[in-house]
């Protein structure tokens, strides 16, 4: 697939996007936090869960 600018329009965009203007600040990735978030809200709707069913006389 060829381009379909002139060289100098092809040189202004690639300006454009090499500029940095466009990109946002995010921090790392840290699964870690993930996995530790995942796991609370496991425990808690699980303990929820638990909870309603005790107080249905289920358990």
């Amino acid at each position: 697939m060829s381009s379909q600018l002139t060289p100098e329009d092809q040189a202004r965009v690639d300006s454009v996007v090499n500029s940095g203007g466009h990109e946002v600040a995010r921090r790392p990735f840290r699964p870690g936090v993930l996995l530790l978030l995942i796991m609370v809200v496991l425990m808690g709707l699980s303990g929820l869960s638990y909870y309603i069913a005790w107080s249905h006389g289920v358990v």
